[in-house]
């Protein structure tokens, strides 16, 4: 079978972003060279989006990999390839996204990227390691201030498109009424098991893309959720169609019109991951789908104290369900 074509999704920005992309978060991170050599199986495969960030590590082989398909003739321009970052929380002070993008453009090696995002909406101090977050180290979250700052980095050309991960509806309102430039993007926790039609239909009434991280549920050591994977309907539907039931949650999510990031390091699954374009879900199985019980994989509340700027999770999450 040929490599696939992932569709292009139209953003606010002008710009168009492939639907699917691969994440690059792991822990432990594989070391520089078997990293890059990973995202080069990637683009080998068909992948023509990265999601990277600050805080993942990845964001150096992500850019050691583009140039070297460039390299092998498997793409010819670095403009094929779409490649997202994020700005980490403790930069997420005006004064300091200027410089945290152009830190991460030097590690990617590039003179620009497709899209950058505030990675959560939370400000720590500077230099906080997150492995040693104290609850003193999160700030008071200036939205304006910092939006401000990424209109800039799209001014100046440094970024394509900009936007937001991790946002409920209270916060996106509040940009949306204080922005030049509206987000063009809101990467969030989404899959069956965590379906946000709230928070989706408030992103498509205001031209927001939303994007989702954890599709699958990402079951890590400290978060995730094995409601996906495990799920009764998933696998029942998975086995009635002679799909992996991975391949049947992205078909759901492709279904909704949302961009996926999927995450798998191994070259076949990859591929598998991809194999979600040429067939759909009967309204049956959409329905069905629809009864999976709901639940957060990632709560957020790291970033919850009384003390601190978000005194409960409805407060980080602006309450909706």
């Amino acid at each position: 079978m040929g490599r696939q074509k992932i569709p292009l999704v139209p953003l606010s920005s002008g710009e168009e972003m492939p639907s699917i992309g691969l994440g690059t978060a792991a822990s432990p991170l594989p070391p520089r060279d078997e990293l890059t050599s990973i995202f080069l199986d990637a683009i080998e495969v068909g992948y023509r989006h990265f999601d990277t960030a600050a805080l993942y590590c990845s964001e150096e082989s992500v850019g050691l990999a583009v140039k070297e398909a460039i390299h092998q003739g498997l793409i010819k321009s670095r403009n094929e390839v779409f490649i997202t970052s994020k700005l980490w929380c403790t930069h997420a002070h005006p004064e300091l996204i200027l410089p945290a993008l152009n830190e991460t453009l030097q590690k990617l090696g590039l003179d620009y990227v497709d899209l950058y995002l505030i990675h959560w909406p939370v400000r720590l101090k500077h230099a906080t390691p997150l492995s040693n977050m104290k609850m003193e180290d999160v700030l008071p979250f200036d939205i304006n201030g910092t939006w401000e700052a990424m209109e800039k980095c799209k001014i100046l050309g440094l970024a394509k498109s900009i936007g937001v991960s991790n946002f409920g509806t209270k916060k996106l309102s509040q940009l949306l009424q204080h922005s030049s430039i509206p987000p063009a993007v809101n990467q969030v926790e989404m899959n069956v098991a965590w379906q946000q039609a709230q928070l989706r239909e408030f992103c498509k009434d205001n031209g927001i893309h939303v994007s989702a991280w954890s599709p699958l549920g990402a079951n890590g050591a400290h978060w995730g959720t094995l409601a996906v994977m495990e799920s009764p309907i998933i696998k029942d539907i998975a086995a009635s169609k002679q799909k992996s039931i991975a391949q049947v949650a992205l078909r759901w999510l492709y279904e909704q019109g949302v961009g996926i990031i999927v995450k798998s390091f191994n070259k076949e699954r990859m591929k598998e991951n991809l194999q979600i374009m040429d067939w759909e879900l009967s309204k049956d199985e959409l329905d069905k789908i629809n009864q999976i019980p709901q639940k957060r994989g990632v709560s957020g509340d790291i970033f919850v104290s009384p003390q601190g700027p978000y005194k409960s999770l409805a407060d980080l999450w602006d309450g909706d369900p």
